[in-house]
């Protein structure tokens, strides 16, 4: 009974193997097996290469929100994601110290009143000096302008909406300590600015940006799509907190609902002017990738149409069916782009279809 199973079990093992998935073999005039590739010619291209950004949504009409004085915040009254209206009160600070601004201010106005009415009176009886007179006149002068000034710091000793709008962040609490200009609230416009996504750039990426260059953005929050842009800004610094160059990517028609201020995004910029500093790129088929992480991949490329050879390449770019290498393709002459799958390096190959070159 034990040798029917033996038997049996040898017959099953070559029947596994002749099922076994095996790769496509031509041979040869000299008898060899070969695998059979569909090739392009590889071009180089002179002009810039796609640039992969990234960044975050935000409006052209942001506004940090502060005191026009220091003091201590006594109110918020709204919070992150708050709708807020044209002039709705928001915050404000311990009235007590601006309001005794005020009244001494209001009393040296008084004194300063006083005391220019008396002179008028002595000068008129000849007790008083002209100088007198006029430095009666110019201390009342100063008293109404610092009278002035605290009633107007205490207008801005409260926070009132702009416009119309959302509250993107608070950056302050009730009862901290805030100095005069630091930002408490941010807000945006409420439908009314331009959305952007805001993106760091290097500095040979800036060099080669121009305004008005096209874009495409992708964000999480809208899987599958993609928005239209321009370029619509860059800086003409560098970021001192992050050091690089900046660039607004304006989205082109109505903002989508699934778009908030702040999400993170990803952009694509096809730049309309040309490098000089004759970096050259090639566009080849997606298929033609293999093994990509990251900024790099493989491919498989032959020089002689007979044998394979994987090389590493670096990637600047990807479009829906073509990616864009920047580096890894100087030295050949061919892409494989049917076939890739079965290949290891040094195959032996045969081209079939020979396709147009890639550009």
């Amino acid at each position: 009974m034990k040798k029917i199973k033996y038997t049996g079990l040898l017959l099953f093992i070559p029947l596994m193997y002749a099922c076994k998935s095996h790769p496509p073999i031509a041979t040869n005039e000299g008898g060899a097996d070969t695998i059979p590739v569909q090739v392009i010619q590889l071009k180089q291209q002179g002009s810039s290469a796609p640039m992969a950004v990234s960044g975050q949504f935000t409006t052209d009409d942001e506004v940090m929100l502060s005191f026009k004085i220091g003091g201590i915040i006594s109110s918020l009254n709204v919070k992150e994601g708050d709708a807020v209206k044209r002039g709705q009160l928001l915050a404000t600070l311990n009235p007590t110290e601006i309001n005794a601004q005020v009244q001494q201010a209001s009393l040296a106005t008084e004194k300063a009143q006083r005391d220019y009415e008396r002179a008028q009176n002595l000068y008129k009886d000849s007790v008083a000096t002209l100088e007198q007179l006029q430095n009666s006149k110019t201390a009342l002068l100063l008293a109404q302008q610092q009278l002035k000034t605290a009633t107007f710091n205490r207008q801005y000793s409260e926070i009132r909406a702009p416009k119309d709008g959302y509250i993107l962040h608070k950056l302050a609490n009730v009862g901290q300590q805030v100095t005069a200009g630091s930002a408490v609230l941010q807000t945006n416009g409420a439908e009314a600015g331009k959305w952007m996504l805001r993106v760091g750039i290097s500095d040979s990426e800036w060099a080669v940006l121009q305004l008005n260059d096209k874009a495409t953005i992708q964000t999480t929050a809208m899987p599958g799509q993609e928005l239209q842009g321009t370029v619509s800004r860059k800086s003409e610094g560098v970021d001192a907190s992050t050091g690089t160059f900046s660039a607004d990517i304006t989205i082109t028609g109505k903002k989508p609902q699934a778009v908030a201020a702040g999400m993170f995004g990803k952009a694509t910029i096809i730049p309309a002017r040309p490098t000089d500093t004759g970096n050259a790129t090639w566009q080849i088929p997606y298929d033609a990738l293999l093994d990509g992480d990251g900024n790099s991949g493989y491919v498989f490329v032959t020089d002689d149409n007979k044998t394979a050879h994987k090389v590493r390449v670096t990637v600047a770019g990807i479009d829906k069916n073509t990616v864009t290498i920047s580096s890894g393709l100087a030295d050949a002459k061919s892409l494989i782009i049917s076939g890739s799958a079965y290949l290891t390096d040094n195959s032996a190959i045969t081209v079939k279809s020979p396709k147009t070159a890639a550009r």
